[in-house]
């Protein structure tokens, strides 16, 4: 027998049903960083890859990240042995005169993320993390935390962690300056856009940092937070409104919405789930809740994210460093661990003795406002149809945010050579070429609306050339329209849904004129052309470009685009395989009529949240 990739999981087996569960899980995952703790326990280096920040803040970080999960765990009761290496790490990594301090801040620093984690755990467990300590150490782990917070922190989601420092002061009974604690939640508050939806920071994007990043620590913060209570009200019931809608980021599987930045947190996604329970706000029902915390967590139990020592892996569904960030070292995979915040509640929390109830799914589509899409549920998966947001500073910024379809079940998928034109994934885009080699796609938009269940964006991929889009569910297709008016011929090609190719291209392939389809084992992956004759092919990326299956199908239609105007009308939909997927493939939707979408917009047409910020470059 060879190597399962899948056995190095430690969530692989664990039936992920109850709380012992889970508990066990947290104990599965922690444990293979054992071996890494440095001497003094200060630091944790998991492998050799760099992140932008400097050694020391990247070993703070996988010291630090396991304590989102470790402190709950032992807040609910939950046995964890080796606290006495976690105090000794944080008296050696505060302390000047130590081989393994830290570093000291000076500026807008990767320390400060992950110091409130060390802040949380001093609000929980002071009895675990401070009392214990000498009076030499305390001295130094308050200055280095009081020091830390004197400094501005990043214009988004980073207030909450100054927010959660304070709160382990205060519980610890260290004096600090008070004097930006107001004003980092006024600032934060400022971020909230209504209907339960912040932006993270003044960006043109709103991806998966708000549920797993505002709406995460703002009711850790309303579960803790003394005195506050008009704040603690209104965080709740912003969760509230926003469970209702976020619930459609997930399938009937527990697979979540692949869009955005910073997806190697894997199942933090589902954080938002365990929070409401911290919090003990039952914004949907407790079985429902639990039921998709739990099934989220089976989800990742059967894919290849770790490494042959058990470690979590930089990527998504596999190890992958195409789709990294630059600020992801080896231990950032480890904010998974925020998604074991419910092991802080007792045994005979309603969370936990609920019955499991199915996911919220809808035959109708469900437009979303704030983050420009409208979701579409279908067999073991979720689609965004998605206006486009804007992301430059990111790695693939524009296969982040800028496609025009997403997906729980087949992800999305980055591009590894801009030269290579002939080779493109570009599933769920529109790429253009003018010399056949380079490629240009969607990475804003100079508008974007949605009417009733359709989108609308405006989008130049050159200066000179402009494209509009319109977005139409058909369930299980969607339609997508496109107006080009350019001034010079172009070529373009369109992608589908990726789905898995199996080894020795064991798999179906249909390249014909007006249409490209790809057939596997499981899955079923379509496009056609219902206004002209472009080329379809089947075709072959590079390999570990989709970041849930290494190697990948995506059906393609290609053809010129000749100067002046040119409509492109494009049905596509990918299905688990079976009959269902089959009598799909026999009846694309029709072409809609272009006249009735543009009178539809000039009649109902809002703009999208996402787009209403002024550009940063």
């Amino acid at each position: 027998m060879t190597y399962d990739p899948v056995s190095a999981n430690p969530l692989h087996g664990n039936p992920l049903k109850s709380r012992a569960d889970v508990e066990k899980a947290l104990h599965d995952l922690f444990n293979p960083l054992l071996p890494f703790f440095s001497e003094g326990g200060a630091r944790v280096r998991l492998d050799g890859a760099a992140a932008h920040f400097d050694r020391a803040a990247a070993d703070l970080e996988g010291f630090a990240r396991p304590l989102w999960g470790l402190t709950p765990l032992a807040a609910g009761g939950g046995r964890f042995d080796h606290w006495e290496l976690y105090r000794r790490g944080l008296a050696n990594g505060t302390d000047p005169e130590h081989p393994e301090y830290w570093g000291t801040v000076n500026s807008t620093d990767q320390r400060m993320v992950e110091l409130a984690a060390i802040g949380f755990t001093m609000r929980l467990l002071p009895d675990k993390v401070w009392q214990p300590l000498s009076q030499q150490a305390k001295s130094n782990l308050a200055a280095y935390l009081k020091h830390a917070r004197s400094f501005d922190y990043a214009d988004n989601n980073w207030k909450f962690f100054r927010i959660l420092v304070d709160l382990g002061l205060e519980e610890c009974g260290v004096e600090f300056d008070r004097s930006l604690t107001e004003k980092y939640l006024e600032e934060l508050d400022a971020f909230y856009l209504g209907d339960g939806w912040y932006r993270d920071g003044n960006v043109r994007r709103i991806d998966h940092y708000i549920p797993f990043a505002m709406h995460f620590y703002g009711l850790i913060y309303a579960a803790l937070a003394k005195g506050d209570d008009k704040r603690v009200a209104a965080y709740k019931e912003r969760a509230t409104l926003f469970a209702k809608d976020i619930r459609h980021w997930f399938d009937e599987d527990g697979g979540t919405l692949a869009f955005g930045r910073s997806l190697t947190y894997r199942f933090a996604c589902g954080g938002i789930w365990g929070a409401l329970a911290f919090a003990d706000l039952e914004a949907l029902p407790w079985g429902e809740i639990k039921g998709q915390y739990m099934r989220h967590l089976r989800w990742w139990a059967d894919k290849p994210i770790a490494n042959r020592d058990g470690v979590l892996s930089v990527g998504y569904g596999y190890p992958n460093l195409f789709m990294s960030e630059s600020y992801n070292s080896a231990g950032s995979p480890y904010w998974a661990l925020k998604a074991f915040l419910p092991l802080a509640l007792p045994a005979d929390h309603p969370f936990w003795t609920a019955e499991e109830s199915k996911a919220v799914t809808d035959d109708a589509p469900i437009p979303l406002k704030h983050p420009g899409m409208v979701m579409m549920h279908t067999p073991g998966n979720v689609v965004a149809l998605s206006s486009g947001q804007q992301n430059w500073q990111m790695r693939h910024g524009s296969e982040k945010y800028a496609k025009f379809i997403y997906s729980s079940r087949y992800g999305f998928s980055v591009e590894v050579d801009e030269r290579a034109y002939n080779m493109g994934a570009f599933d769920g885009a529109l790429a253009f070429s003018d010399d056949g080699r380079h490629y240009r796609v969607r990475e804003n938009n100079e508008v974007a609306q949605i009417a009733g269940d359709t989108l609308f964006a405006r989008w130049k991929p050159w200066t000179d050339v402009t494209v509009e889009t319109w977005l139409l569910p058909a369930s299980p297709w969607h339609i997508r329209v496109h107006r080009i008016t350019t001034p010079r011929t172009l070529h373009a090609t369109e992608g589908g849904f990726a789905i898995e190719r199996a080894d020795l291209n064991a798999d179906t392939y249909i390249d014909e004129p007006g249409s490209g389809a790809a057939k596997s084992e499981t899955d079923v992956s379509a496009i056609v052309d219902l206004a002209g004759q472009r080329e379809g092919r089947a075709h072959r990326p590079y390999p570990n470009t989709n970041l849930i299956a290494s190697k990948t199908i995506v059906p393609q239609l290609r053809g010129e685009i000749s100067a002046g105007t040119t409509v492109l009308m494009t049905a596509a939909m990918a299905l688990p395989a079976g009959d269902a997927a089959e009598a799909a493939l026999r009846q694309p939707p029709e072409a809609p009529d272009i006249t009735e979408l543009e009178a539809l917009f000039a009649r109902e047409g809002v703009d999208v949240s996402a787009i209403l910020v002024p550009e940063r470059f």
